[in-house]
């Protein structure tokens, strides 16, 4: 199983504006909701947080946590890439990526996983978390071609099965249309027979008839 970093960033407390106070504060509030698993309340706070500043790179951060760990996968990667433009930090930059790349990875994206560990590493070349994802993802990215052959010859046998039985109902309403058909010329022959013989022993009768008149 590949590892998740999701920390969330601590804010210090300092001299700030009062616009700065209001969405840390935001933050913190979120990160109390989120450390004691109200996930959803957190995501509010964070949300609230950006809304105030949507410069501040720990709150898109802590939000795109917030959206990963409700499996909210496409909202987490944009917040993630919007967090790590803004961010300064080499650290933390590094943890937008790691990140990213466990949502890739999670989705089977091996190739776009692969890069985004690779860029976690340059910024943190330090992180053990994030070389053990790596290695991960590679080794599943060479198996991945041998699993996608097999399910596409999976996926073709049954589709030829498929249209074995598609075939098999088309053809099945002609032979019973032969069969009927058979049927009816073998009716229509015994018919033809029978109008024939009628048709016999009424030349036969008609001669004698006249014969016998004939004598008379």
């Amino acid at each position: 199983m590949y590892r998740i970093f999701s920390i969330l960033f601590i804010l210090t407390i300092g001299s700030m504006s009062l616009f700065a106070q209001t969405d840390r504060s935001h933050i913190r509030m979120g990160n109390r909701l989120y450390r004691s698993g109200g996930i959803e309340q957190a995501e509010v706070e964070y949300s609230k947080a950006v809304t105030k500043n949507d410069r501040n790179p720990q709150a898109l951060y802590n939000l795109a946590c917030a959206y990963m760990q409700q499996n909210k996968d496409s909202l987490a990667l944009a917040f993630f890439d919007k967090a790590s433009n803004l961010e300064t930090s080499k650290f933390r930059k590094s943890k937008s990526f790691h990140n990213a790349g466990v949502i890739l990875q999670r989705h089977q994206m091996y190739g776009e996983a692969i890069k985004a560990y690779e860029q976690s590493l340059r910024l943190n070349p330090n992180d053990d978390e994030t070389r053990y994802n790596l290695v991960l993802c590679k080794r599943l990215q060479k198996n991945q071609p041998q699993e996608n052959k097999q399910q596409q010859k999976k996926q073709q046998k049954e589709e030829k099965k498929q249209e074995k039985q598609e075939q098999k109902q088309k053809q099945q309403p002609k032979d019973q249309m032969s069969k009927d058909n058979a049927e009816q010329l073998l009716q229509a022959a015994m018919q033809e027979e029978k109008n024939t013989q009628r048709k016999l022993q009424k030349a036969k009768s008609q001669p004698q008839n006249r014969n016998i008149q004939k004598n008379w």
